[in-house]
C-alpha cells in the first residue's frame, strides 16, 4: 500500500491500526533496519514517527516525530485520543518506556499534546488494545497490564513469558488472544474489545 514518505523509504513499519473512517495509523521505528536480529540492517532514510495514511487518496503524513521508538498504537472508543507505546532507543543504555496519548484534533486527521499517560513496570508496553469500556490492555515483561482511561492501573494477568502483543478476539470480542515470546494464550474477559470498521 505505501512504503515511502517524501520519496524516501520508511524504516521498518511496526504497529498498525485502522480508524472508522479508512485511514490507516501505523508505527515506523528502527527496529527492524538498525540490526539484523529483527529485519535487515540497513541506512535508514527517515527518522522514526508515526504515520496517517489515507488509500482513498493516497496521502501518507507524519502526525508524530517526537519519538524515539514509536511501537504500538490504539485509538479510545470514541476515537478522541491515540494512545501511543514509546519503547526508546533499544541501542541506548537508559531508553525513553512509557504509553504517550494523543488528542486527535476535530478534523480526525492530526494529533495534539501527547503526554506521558502512563509507565509499565517491570518493562514496557510494546503493543496494546483497547475495550469498550476505554481500558487499555497493554503487554508487560509480567503479563498483561489493564490501565483505565485515566492512566491508573486497574490489575494484571499474570502470563510466564514477555508479552509483545495482544489481540480481542471471538465471536464476542471477549477473548484476549496473548502473544508470549513463542507461546499464544487466550483468556475469556467479562468486557469486550474495540474492534476495528
Amino acid at each position: 500500500m505505501v512504503d515511502r514518505h517524501d520519496g524516501k523509504r520508511l524504516n521498518a513499519p511496526n504497529d498498525v491500526v485502522v480508524k472508522s473512517d479508512g485511514s490507516i495509523w501505523f508505527t515506523d521505528p528502527l527496529y527492524g533496519i538498525s540490526t539484523d536480529y529483527e529485519g535487515g540492517r540497513q541506512v535508514s532514510e527517515q527518522p522514526p514517527a508515526v504515520y496517517r495514511f489515507d488509500p482513498a487518496r493516497g496521502d501518507i503524513r507524519i502526525v508524530a516525530d517526537d519519538f524515539d521508538g514509536p511501537n504500538g498504537l490504539a485509538f479510545s472508543p470514541d476515537e478522541s485520543r491515540l494512545y501511543v507505546s514509546e519503547t526508546g532507543d533499544q541501542t541506548g543504555d537508559h531508553p525513553r518506556q512509557y504509553i504517550r496519548v494523543f488528542d486527535v484534533a476535530a478534523d480526525r486527521s492530526t494529533l495534539s499534546r501527547g503526554d506521558i499517560f502512563h509507565k509499565v513496570e517491570p518493562g514496557y508496553c510494546d503493543g496494546m488494545r483497547v475495550d469498550e469500556d476505554g481500558n487499555i490492555w497493554s503487554s508487560a515483561a509480567d503479563g498483561v497490564h489493564c490501565i483505565n482511561s485515566a492512566g491508573e492501573l486497574l490489575g494484571k494477568i499474570f502470563v510466564p513469558h514477555r508479552v509483545s502483543n495482544l489481540t480481542f478476539g471471538g465471536s464476542a470480542k471477549n477473548r484476549l488472544f496473548i502473544g508470549g515470546s513463542n507461546t499464544l494464550y487466550s483468556i475469556f474477559l467479562n468486557c469486550r474489545g474495540v474492534q476495528a470498521p
